[in-house]
């Protein structure tokens, strides 16, 4: 169970580093190699070094490590502070939550979320996918066997997302992917259907619907994968056609455009099934980014965190 739940972060990160090279570039032939550190990379990143999606996971994971569970307002605090202090220096820093961080006045819960209010009102929509691809280390704070633990997660999953993401899409993405990771690391099995009851039964079948077209169609049929509906379409697509992680992965970055997102998102839920030692070790000993941090130091903070949930 603790190398499935390392397997969120290190999935995660080697979804990430493996789409890198690849991000703004169109969907890939079958018969074109992924491979680490290759693609167009235009932002020029190291071969195995992490983006955005992985760099906003660290402060959540550092919480979720320290045994908080986003449940109260001075957690969320030092997360954000952790995440303006990461954008001042950050290369590649999504549109979206550049501008609610920008707006933030102080790092508080209350003004994050008032922050991300005023966005999604002034553009009338705040449904990319920022959330949904660091939502993976909130999941390791909810491993304990109360019967309650699974409602907890589904609040804190969609109370970390409002802090940059007000729209209702982004929120029900990251519940159902947070107790999807959650019942990976559990019982080893991948089921994206398992957190639907825990959104309201309109939404519910209408993201039940969104998960059946995705297991017929291809990641990269879902062109818009900005948008955080079809980022999870198009990782859960990966996720259900692949025959092993690695197959997932690649999947996902053959996606083409928001690539590392969504191998990094599809990595969450493959890690938190078949553990971080199902991956690759040649992807995890370059593993390495901001703040600088490598593969061991990711390892052991799911381990603790998940020592801490599971008591």
């Amino acid at each position: 169970m603790l190398d499935r739940a390392a397997g969120v972060i290190v999935g995660q990160a080697c979804g990430d580093a493996l789409g890198a090279g690849y991000e703004f570039g169109p969907p890939l032939d079958d018969a074109v190699p992924v491979v680490l550190g290759g693609g167009p990379n235009t932002m020029g990143w190291a071969p195995g070094e992490w983006t955005d999606d992985t760099a906003m996971a660290v402060p959540l994971l550092r919480a979720a490590a320290a045994g908080w569970r986003f449940d109260g307002s001075a957690a969320l605090a030092e997360v954000i502070e952790q995440w303006r202090v990461w954008a001042r220096t950050a290369r590649d820093v999504g549109i979206q939550i550049r501008a609610v961080l920008a707006d933030i006045p102080q790092s508080t819960e209350a003004d994050a979320r008032a922050a991300a209010e005023r966005l999604h009102v002034e553009r009338g929509r705040s449904g990319g996918n920022g959330s949904l691809m660091r939502t993976g280390p909130v999941a390791l704070a909810f491993l304990g066997a109360d019967p309650g633990e699974p409602s907890a997660l589904a609040a804190a999953a969609r109370r970390v997302s409002e802090l940059t993401h007000w729209e209702h899409d982004a929120g029900d993405a990251c519940v159902i992917w947070s107790l999807a990771i959650r019942h990976a690391v559990l019982t080893g099995e991948a089921d994206a259907r398992v957190g639907l009851g825990a959104l309201p039964a309109e939404r519910a079948a209408r993201w039940a619907a969104l998960l059946d077209e995705a297991e017929t169609r291809r990641p990269r049929d879902f062109e818009q994968n900005g948008w955080v509906v079809e980022a999870l379409q198009a990782a859960w697509s990966a996720i259900h056609a692949a025959s092993d992680p690695v197959d997932a992965l690649e999947r996902a970055v053959r996606s083409g455009r928001d690539t590392d997102t969504v191998a990094a998102i599809a990595g969450q839920l493959v890690g938190a099934a078949h553990g971080a030692t199902a991956l690759p070790p040649e992807w995890r000993s370059r593993l390495h980014g901001w703040p600088g941090l490598r593969d061991a130091e990711l390892v052991a903070l799911a381990e603790q965190a998940a020592g801490r949930a599971l008591g």
